[in-house]
């Protein structure tokens, strides 16, 4: 975001799009997205991590840091540029009802790669050419991806440490055997990730013609069972069996007595600094070619971490230790600001902020996230209300850990929450009317950047919500049906953005 520039965007993961196959992709439904937020006059478009998800279907669990999903390709589009025929792809499950993660997996993926099979054998020169240049291009993580993708299949899923040592070791000898021997299934996990970044970067095309730009997400930690830890496994905190030796999460507080326990392996943050923070230079150059600005999960993380030694079951006995974040972002300032000195990030700055944590963000000129539904408590969440607010944030009526506006007014906001809500704006007859009361309130703060989940815009309860935090069930499903997208709530957006000054309007020179 350009600074002094005021936009609005939507909060939408690409799974709840109403994508045929079972799982919202970059297909026909996408586009078809995108022209409802551009004559609704939004200019953002924030989605979750892109990744490929593990346990749970989060795309905060991912099983690469670089990779894309294979599930976000759409097979219609394969179709469309000849790698499967129509017959193929008929009796998949439809567009309607919640994502299908299993039923999806098991439907599509045999399909990919079988188009990825067809892309080997027969693609023309100027296909061949661009799929030649983005495996060089990004052959810093796709070589050792695509073997950690092979392996993990052969061995039925098992996390990497439980693989063969000689493959979980990474034996120089038996890595140079599977490439050997099994190129074929390599190419073809290679083609899987070629498709994922031609109808993503077509798709972020459209978004650009249309003055759209794509807000992403990098969340701090990796998984241990990821192809990164695997490739380096010098990089975290592991013991010479290459066991976690301490372990991510949050200290307990008001919500947990017994804090959480993520479980992620930390970083070697000294190693990582020796290196000049190599590896994080490529995951944002990685970033920045997926997305226009990248929202900083757990920015917290950088300043200081919760550390926990890896047995322990509780976060209880973890310890605050120093990141040498002011370091790593002047390091990607150095390689990655733009003609102001800006970088293209966003801090999530949400929960206990230390006076360290909020100096580090202002010194790199951060905008910090502000959520709505958590300034209603009491006194101490006021800063989520837009009297508080500065122009360098980026207000949100919920998140994607959030109920949706209406969900959270009718089934978690206390009475009090209810009073205090009415006494800040104003008296509402029906209960319906919080939702966009929230909307109007969020858009004429002056908060420079304004993000509504789409579950908002389209007036949903609790049935929509994406996530609920801590639940091991049922999280990551929700998808919006088609005829959602009604242009009278385009038109709607589209009045709201122009009363805000958040529709791009540029007034005529006058002479002074």
């Amino acid at each position: 975001m350009m600074a002094g520039e005021r936009v609005c965007g939507i909060l939408l993961h690409v799974t709840s799009l109403p994508s045929y196959g079972g799982v919202g992709d970059f297909g026909p439904a996408a586009y078809e997205f995108v022209d409802f937020l551009a004559a609704g006059k939004q200019r953002l478009w924030q989605v979750l991590p892109l990744n490929p998800t593990g346990y749970g279907n989060s795309p905060y669990s991912a099983l690469s840091a670089f990779a894309g999903n294979p599930l976000l390709i759409s097979v219609e589009l394969l179709v469309r540029d000849g790698w499967l025929t129509a017959e193929r792809i008929a009796g998949l499950p439809g567009n309607t009802g919640p994502c299908e993660f299993v039923q999806a997996e098991a439907a599509k993926m045999p399909l990919i790669e079988e188009a990825a099979g067809n892309f080997l054998d027969r693609a023309d020169e100027a296909s061949w050419k661009r799929f030649q240049v983005f495996c060089e291009k990004n052959a810093s993580w796709l070589t050792d991806y695509a073997m950690f993708d092979v392996l993990r299949r052969r061995f039925e899923g098992a996390s990497w440490n439980a693989w063969p040592r000689e493959y979980a070791l990474r034996d120089a000898g038996t890595l140079a055997a599977l490439h050997r021997d099994h190129g074929r299934e390599l190419a073809m996990v290679q083609a899987v990730q070629f498709f994922f970044n031609e109808q993503w970067c077509s798709l972020r095309g459209y978004c650009s013609e249309r003055d759209i730009r794509i807000l992403g997400d990098v969340a701090i930690f990796v998984n241990y069972d990821s192809a990164d830890v695997w490739t380096h496994p010098e990089l975290f905190e592991l013991d010479e069996e290459r066991r976690p030796i301490r372990v991510s999460g949050v200290p307990p507080d008001y919500f947990s007595a017994t804090g959480q326990r993520w479980g992620n392996p930390l970083y070697k943050w000294d190693l990582m600094q020796n290196n000049h923070f190599d590896w994080w230079v490529a995951r944002v150059r990685r970033s920045l070619a997926l997305y226009d600005v990248t929202r900083l999960d757990h920015f917290r993380g950088f300043e200081a971490y919760w550390s926990i030694p890896a047995e322990d079951e509780t976060a209880i006995h973890g310890q605050w230790i120093k990141a040498p974040g002011r370091q790593l972002f002047q390091r990607l300032r150095e390689l990655f600001a733009d003609a102001s000195g800006r970088l293209p990030f966003v801090a999530e700055d949400l929960g206990v902020i230390t006076k360290e944590v909020d100096e580090l963000r202002k010194d790199f000129d951060l905008p910090g996230m502000r959520v709505m539904q958590f300034g209603f408590a009491d006194r101490g969440g006021h800063m989520y209300l837009p009297h508080e607010f500065v122009p360098n944030c980026v207000v949100y009526t919920g998140t994607h850990d959030n109920n949706t506006t209406l969900g959270w007014w009718k089934d978690n906001a206390s009475e009090a929450e209810k009073e205090n809500f009415e006494t800040y704006l104003y008296k509402l007859p029906y209960d319906e009317d919080v939702v966009w009361a929230m909307i109007k309130a969020a858009a004429s703060s002056v908060a420079a950047t304004c993000i509504l989940p789409l579950q908002d815009v389209l007036h949903l309860g609790s049935e929509a919500r994406m996530n609920t935090p801590a639940l091991p069930d049922g999280n990551w499903s929700w998808r919006y049906a088609p005829e959602q997208l009604h242009p009278d709530l385009s038109e709607k957006l589209a009045a709201v953005m122009a009363m805000t000054d958040r529709d791009g309007y540029v007034p005529p020179a006058t002479n002074s």
